[in-house]
């Protein structure tokens, strides 16, 4: 496939009803959750947010993107491979917006070797490609910052 085309492979949908105060359910029905304002915000114990999901789909599919990396490097990663994500919202004048941080421990590869192949991976992630240049986001290796040049978290990704 060239690299100008666009194949769609997979779309999901969900419905919301009721904003942050209400109800998510996805057309397969494997997500039926309560939502709620984060607790620590006057929300009720045991609802969701919008803020966790993401957090959630994205480590997941951060994980994906090291899987892939290591997989064309002829390499595999440790069982025990770990992605955090922490995602934060937070207000600017009017608006809201979200960051995140993304803390990746391979376990088994020298620091060298994890730095590259998270900022090979931060390079093809879907998250991490659809929110370059709207969203901060920060790699860390084991708690550590690790660098990110301005291209990576700005404009489109590599092709490639």
């Amino acid at each position: 496939m060239a690299s100008s085309e666009k194949k769609t492979l997979y779309t999901a949908d969900a419905q919301a009803v009721g904003g942050r105060s209400g109800h998510v359910r996805s057309s397969t029905g494997v997500i039926d959750l309560e939502m709620s304002v984060p607790e620590g915000l006057g929300g009720k114990r045991g609802a969701t947010n919008p803020e966790e999901l993401f957090a959630a789909g994205y480590s997941s599919c951060f994980q994906q993107a090291l899987l892939v990396i290591a997989q064309r490097a002829g390499d595999r990663l440790d069982p025990d491979t770990t992605v955090n994500c922490s995602v934060s919202l937070f207000q600017e004048g009017e608006g809201y917006g979200l960051s995140a941080v993304l803390d990746v421990d391979l376990k088994k590869f020298d620091e060298q070797k994890t730095i590259e192949m998270v900022r090979q991976a931060h390079r093809i992630c879907p998250y991490s490609v659809g929110t370059r240049g709207n969203m901060e986001v920060e790699l860390r290796v084991k708690g550590q910052a690790i660098p990110v040049e301005a291209a990576e978290n700005a404009g489109v990704a590599e092709k490639g």
